[in-house]
């Protein structure tokens, strides 16, 4: 099809391909986004009186074909194409005929795309959200498991007091149900409708973008017109902050059990099948997949710096600019996804070694427990049997690692992880995130049925 924007000249082939860059790769992944927004957009354009009800239709079977097509792998974008409204446009034409030149009646690309990505982001959220919370029950039940094997505990990376592989696996796991909140949080900004502020000042034509929402499933539409666009760019940071916040978790949660399960400690053991191994030396099974998810959460920080460094003094309405911040979205949310299924499969199948854990204990690390007992049952002020214990350090001797950890009974202490609590909230943000993801299938069903 011609470009949207064509008149009385061609671009260059040297511009073209320029501008185009990778858009036309990339948006093969908003096929369905821009199948569902058009659907919207033309229902609305009925309801107000500038499609019959036969053009609607036809367009409505166009757009179900071209989805068919598109899942079957038979719909391609081409460069010439641009992108994706240019190329589903003319497959509406070429299939329903003139009425296909209707569609984008009071409609920009600019809001076009702003539609399309925050569709397609609402998905990839909806199913990193999912995956989060899969992460934190494995998570969770890893560290009941393991609530008994004592390990130590290490400040500055130095010895410091007895700890548990319970209390190290939880930890991770309030900590990913912390990112949730960030991930929810940024599914609530992205879950606005953009569609009807056209070019950022909208149309004189009564448009309803009340129904494009309630048609689309937006919880509001985004009412200021220039908003709707100077929000792109702001609102993609947000969802990659939020994905950052996770992907810096598991970068965390990677690094310690990369070290854990280092020789000389044997802590942790990897599977053996979830580790590449190198083309020299046959004793190894590296921790591949583990080294990645370190490197990949630097990506996705430099993702959001890429993002915030095109946005951050853009003029008002829409810029070329905002291009570049399409595969930086879309990039984070395929690394996050990806990263969180390796992790959960990898922690499915790790294996503690409780002697190992034990073995490493020496005396020195009971020497903060041996004052605090000496400040509590002894009468002596803290900081003089801190002293005190610093001072003679040889006349430690080591304790029952078990018998330390389990007496410590204070909330969120070793000997009392509170995995209920931590359980009961993953559960109350898993029932809310299936009634709203049943919520958008609901909306993509009704209107493909139309």
């Amino acid at each position: 099809m011609a470009k949207l924007w064509a008149k009385n000249y061609d671009l260059d082939a040297t511009m073209e391909a320029y501008t185009v860059g990778r858009d036309y790769l990339l948006d093969m992944d908003l096929v369905e986004a821009d199948v569902l927004g058009n659907i919207a957009h033309s229902t609305m354009l009925a309801k107000i009186g500038l499609l019959t009800g036969d053009e609607l239709a036809a367009v409505k079977s166009a757009l179900a074909g071209i989805l068919i097509d598109y899942h079957a792998g038979k719909f391609v974008i081409d460069r010439s194409d641009e992108d994706v409204h240019t190329a589903v446009e003319g497959a509406v034409t070429a299939r329903a005929g003139d009425v296909g030149k209707k569609i984008h009646t009071a409609r920009s690309r600019n809001d076009q795309v702003t539609l399309d990505t925050r569709l397609y982001t609402r998905d990839r959220l909806l199913d990193i959200m999912h995956l989060t919370l899969e992460m934190v029950r494995t998570l969770i039940a890893f560290a009941d498991k393991h609530k008994d094997v004592p390990y130590p505990g290490r400040t500055h990376t130095q010895l410091a007091m007895p700890a548990s592989i319970g209390l190290w696996s939880a930890a991770f796991a309030e900590s990913l149900l912390d990112d949730y909140m960030l991930l929810e949080a940024a599914y609530i900004l992205n879950n606005q409708n953009p569609l009807g502020s056209a070019a950022s000042y909208g149309v004189a034509v009564p448009i309803d973008r009340e129904l494009t929402t309630q048609l689309l499933g937006f919880v509001n539409p985004i009412n200021n017109v220039l908003y709707a666009n100077n929000s792109r760019g702001k609102f993609e940071q947000t969802v990659i902050f939020a994905c950052s916040q996770v992907m810096l978790d598991l970068a965390k949660l990677a690094n310690d059990a990369i070290l854990f399960a280092i020789p000389e400690f044997g802590y942790l053991k990897l599977p053996a099948k979830y580790c590449p191994g190198p083309s020299i030396m046959p004793q190894k099974k590296n921790p591949g997949p583990l080294e990645l998810t370190r490197a990949r959460a630097s990506t996705v920080m430099g993702d959001l710096f890429t993002v915030m460094s095109i946005t951050k003094a853009l003029p008002s309405g829409y810029n070329r600019d905002l291009q570049d911040t399409k595969e930086p979205l879309m990039r984070s949310l395929a690394t996050t996804r990806d990263t969180l299924i390796v992790d959960k499969m990898i922690f499915d199948a790790l294996e503690v070694n409780p002697e190992a854990c034990i073995r490493a204990f020496r005396p020195e690390i009971f020497a903060a427990d041996v004052a605090l007992k000496m400040a509590t049952n002894e009468g002596i002020p803290f900081r003089d049997a801190y002293k005190k214990v610093g001072l003679d350090l040889e006349a430690l001797q080591n304790e029952d690692p078990l018998e330390n950890i389990r007496a410590k009974t204070h909330l969120g202490a070793p000997g009392n992880l509170g995995l209920d609590r931590d359980r009961a909230w993953a559960g109350d943000l898993a029932a809310k995130l299936a009634e709203e993801t049943a919520r958008v299938a609901d909306v993509k069903k009704r209107l493909l049925a139309g």
